[in-house]
């Protein structure tokens, strides 16, 4: 029997040698990508309930002259709305923008620090994508499907590069305010690739990550020989039965071992100099967002292939003070331009912003119109909308100081350079060195793709 498996192993390496994926031996070992990179790691800002993108990146002069005019039949006939019904009042931004930089970017006056580099900043504002509601869309800007099961982009990154550094993972989550993503694990997920590239979840108040320390009477030289036997006994099921799980279970509690040394270290804030603190406005031993933007400056520093964050409170629907998009949009986006813009001027002083690739934004946008359930309300909120929206990317290659794509002069439709979400996926994958069409793993029959069966690379935006 142990013959047999074997066997079988040897043909599962074999294949997987072939089709370019990594061995199972050492799942996380670094991998040159197979064309020159722009962009070494990516550190991915999500708004977890997507920000109204029409009052921060995407000034429309022509819907503040109409707002609260009727909607007009056009723009509605045939549309699906998640919380609006009957014909809405159209709603011009109630913030105010100007041009900053050298390119001239429109900017709200919510994003004060972000004004500061907009000579970074490359804005795409003809996104669009399929999906309505919350989990379906953010699971189709993760995995490439609305659906659970798909592998999240974080997974298929690490699987086709590995990691710099053996002692951290190459994919790490990080999550503020309190709420998992809508998508729930699936959002960092590893579907159906081995479970060592799923996304590890680090936290910046407590144990860095649940359940790595060793229990109490259990010092590190009897956790190494306890380890020891069971990576032998496991050993020994692999070559019995080939299960890829079981190699990865190997990998994964080295890895849990060396963690426990290695992620204390990386996740301790306290190292940085006083003037790094105020500049995020990160508060050691707190839960924040401007706490996990510095974290990811030190992730990627050590080696970290992908980092992504998850930040609840944007889903600025109008339903009470704190979703109104003027006072309430103010105060959310203090928590979020002071530490992004700090990220992006300090990676640049550490000459790590041409090799990091920054995206912000939203698993949708906001709608051009007032929210149905709130029209009628003193609170300002817009629905969700899936047509038209805006995202950031900074760094990794990107052209910085530009836009991409343009809505038409009321917000609802891509009128220049549409560009869907498998579109912004295989840019990404581009910047890493990929052909996302290449980049695939064989699941039921079946070779699969972050980028489903569609996707272009936005060459326009690159260097």
């Amino acid at each position: 029997m142990a013959g047999i498996g074997a066997m079988a192993l040897g043909e599962m390496m074999a294949k997987q040698a072939i089709a370019g994926a990594p061995a199972m031996e050492a799942p996380l070992q670094q991998r040159p990508s197979p064309f020159a990179p722009r962009a070494k790691q990516v550190i991915y800002l999500h708004l977890t309930g997507s920000p109204p993108h029409l009052d921060l990146f995407d000034y429309k002069p022509e819907l503040v002259k109409r707002s609260d005019q009727d909607c007009p039949d056009a723009y509605l006939k045939g549309k699906r709305f998640a919380f609006t019904s009957g014909t809405p009042k159209l709603m011009g931004t109630p913030r105010n923008f100007a041009q900053y930089g050298q390119g001239g970017l429109w900017l709200s006056d919510a994003l004060p620090n972000l004004q500061r580099v907009a000579d970074e900043l490359c804005i795409i504002r003809s996104m669009h994508t399929d999906q309505f509601n919350h989990a379906p869309a953010e699971l189709l800007v993760y995995t490439g499907s609305p659906r659970p099961g798909r592998p999240s982009m974080g997974s298929w990154v690490t699987y086709g590069l590995g990691t710099e550094n053996q002692n951290l993972p190459g994919f790490v989550v990080l999550i503020s305010s309190g709420v998992q993503p809508n998508g729930g694990r699936n959002s960092y997920g590893s579907g159906f690739l081995p479970s060592v590239y799923q996304g590890v979840q680090c936290r910046s108040k407590g144990d860095p990550v649940l359940f790595a320390s060793d229990p109490p009477g259990m010092p590190r030289h009897l956790r190494r020989r306890s380890l020891d036997a069971l990576q032998e006994l496991n050993a020994l099921q692999a070559a019995d039965f080939g299960h890829p799980e079981t190699l990865t279970r190997m990998s994964q509690y080295e890895l849990a071992f060396r963690m426990q040394t290695s992620v204390p270290e990386v996740m301790d804030i306290t190292r940085e100099s006083q003037s790094t603190l105020e500049a995020y406005g990160a508060e050691p031993g707190a839960a924040s967002f401007a706490n996990n933007c510095l974290l990811a400056r030190r992730l990627v520093e050590q080696g970290v292939r992908y980092v992504q964050l998850f930040d609840w409170g944007w889903d600025f629907h109008g339903t009470g003070p704190s979703e109104d998009i003027r006072d309430g949009l103010t105060k959310k986006c203090a928590t979020m331009d002071k530490p992004v813009a700090a990220l992006i001027e300090d990676l640049r002083s550490r000459g790590m912003l041409e090799e990091t690739l920054i995206v912000l934004g939203g698993e949708f946008g906001r709608t051009p119109f007032r929210e149905g359930r709130t029209a009628k309300g003193q609170i300002l909120g817009r629905d969700h909308f899936p047509d038209c929206y805006s995202m950031m990317l900074v760094g990794g290659g990107i052209r910085g100081g530009t836009t991409y794509g343009a809505s038409d002069e009321l917000g609802f439709q891509p009128a220049v350079d549409p560009v869907h979400v498998h579109d912004l996926q295989a840019t990404i994958l581009h910047q890493l060195g990929f052909d996302h069409e290449r980049l695939t793993y064989r699941f039921q029959g079946r070779d699969f793709r972050l980028t489903d069966v569609s996707g272009r690379v936005i060459d326009s935006i690159l260097t």
